[in-house]
């Protein structure tokens, strides 16, 4: 069973909050970041933001409609993010997820340009399935060989690091993914204040064990 949102004026503008609120929370800059939602009646088919629009001038209808298992026709009005390939692998691989964001958050970007993964300082890594935010290996924005990156590290996660990129999520709802991408950069930056104050403990797997099951039902109810 696939988490599938309706292809509606509500749904789009929707995505297109979202695109607006990273901006306005500091969250993501210009128009790097991208979102895509899961739509269509089986679930097959996605919106996301098309590549280059600012998004305070985003229109419903701008947003691009696109199978989840095939490229871009380029019949489309306007063209899909250059990031289409790693959205449309995650929704396709893991169809648990109604959405996938991704911006470039300070401090989970400054970690991801140091190729760090955050480990288990906080229990709220529990947010992102296991006992740390993993690194996706860098490679050329866009390309087929980050797209396999991502989907590989994100087998079994909800968030990840993009090794001198970014970051990105994946969530059963929208409001979801927009939560643990916010959820994200606070763990990012907390951990990055805690190694100039002192020396970071890290939480056992054990006790990680614990959170993560606590976690089965925490987080923003899916919409």
């Amino acid at each position: 069973m696939t988490n599938a949102l309706p292809d509606t004026v509500t749904t789009r503008q929707a995505i297109i909050d979202a695109c607006r609120w990273m901006n306005s929370s500091g969250i993501n800059q210009g128009t790097s970041g991208n979102i895509s939602v899961r739509t269509g009646d089986r679930g097959d088919d996605m919106l996301i933001t098309p590549s280059g629009v600012p998004y305070a001038d985003l229109e419903p209808d701008m947003l691009v409609r696109m199978p989840i298992d095939s490229a871009p026709t380029g019949n489309e009005p306007l063209k899909p993010s250059s990031e289409w390939r790693f959205h449309q692998g995650l929704l396709r691989s893991r169809p648990d997820m109604a959405a996938v964001v991704h911006a470039h958050p300070a401090y989970a970007s400054a970690l991801a340009i140091n190729r760090q993964t955050i480990p288990a300082c906080h229990y709220m890594i529990a947010a992102f399935g296991g006992y740390d935010v993993p690194l996706a290996g860098y490679h050329l924005f866009g390309s087929v060989e980050l797209s396999d990156e991502v989907n590989r590290v994100m087998q079994d996660r909800h968030g990840c690091l993009m090794a001198n990129h970014g970051a990105i999520v994946v969530g059963e709802s929208l409001d979801k993914a927009l939560w643990r991408l916010e959820e994200l950069e606070n763990i990012a930056k907390v951990y990055c204040l805690s190694k100039q104050v002192g020396d970071p403990v890290i939480l056992s797997n054990a006790e990680m064990d614990d959170v993560i099951s606590a976690f089965a039902n925490y987080g923003p109810v899916k919409v």
